[in-house]
């Protein structure tokens, strides 16, 4: 969506609060021996007292409020019983969800309690590269420029990214122009951001997959060549300058 009054812009905060504050309680819940279903049952009554409704379950059907992938999961993890967290894990949460008719999107990867698997280096260097992606986004600017700065930021850190998930326009519904906002130089595509434009900017930083492959449950996706990827995501507003980063909450990535 585009902003065009102070009205809509206080409607994509208050949702963009939302997602920000469920998925900020739901890290802050989480420990070893919970299984994911339940971790998903408390970001569903958050959301609930919010007045927010789960945007994956609205939009397309998904069995869960939240998507929460584990280890060599890359995304849309379905939350289930059988899934018992524990120490080390690697933990990605994506929330989404709509308010009042605006809808936001926010998600990142994190490692449960002690960092045993050394999974903490991917971390860093997704949520370092999505901050130094934002800080370049600005009207005018060439989306494929933007995949390019992350393309190279991964690989200098020793990294490969997801090359067919991307981020996305968002506002008005979950998936919006622009459809694509890839994680790698596409030389295709000319599309600029456009100021004043609502968009989710999500990095994926891998260790050995450049494709995700959806699995039998018609879901969870898994990397082409194994290994973990590490996922964060932020929605934002485009302007002339630095863009208004609407899931932030208190400075915290």
């Amino acid at each position: 969506m585009s902003i065009t009054k102070e009205s809509e812009l206080e409607g994509m905060k208050k949702v963009s609060e939302a997602v920000a504050l469920t998925l900020k309680e739901m890290r802050n819940y989480v420990k070893p021996g919970m299984t994911t279903k339940e971790l998903d049952d408390y970001g569903a009554k958050i959301l609930d007292n919010l007045g927010a409704k789960p945007a994956p379950s609205l939009t397309y059907g998904f069995p869960g409020t939240t998507c929460i992938s584990v280890n060599n999961e890359v995304a849309h993890g379905i939350p289930s019983h059988k899934t018992v967290l524990q120490s080390g894990d690697l933990i990605n949460i994506d929330v989404s969800a709509e308010l009042n008719g605006y809808w936001a999107d926010n998600g990142g990867s994190f490692v449960l309690d002690e960092d045993i698997y050394q999974h903490q280096e991917l971390v860093q260097a997704s949520k370092r590269i999505l901050k130094k992606a934002i800080d370049q986004i600005k009207g005018g600017v060439k989306i494929a420029d933007i995949g390019k700065l992350i393309e190279t930021e991964a690989k200098k850190s020793g990294y490969k990214v997801i090359r067919n998930l991307t981020g996305h326009g968002v506002g008005r519904s979950l998936h919006e122009e622009p459809q694509e906002i890839a994680n790698y130089y596409d030389r295709y595509n000319t599309t600029r951001f456009r100021k004043n434009s609502v968009v989710a900017v999500e990095t994926f930083i891998s260790t050995h997959s450049t494709m995700a492959d959806t699995q039998s449950d018609g879901w969870t996706l898994l990397g082409n060549k194994g290994g973990y990827v590490a996922q964060h995501e932020h929605t934002i507003v485009v302007t002339a300058d630095k863009p208004i980063i609407l899931t932030e909450m208190n400075g915290i990535w």
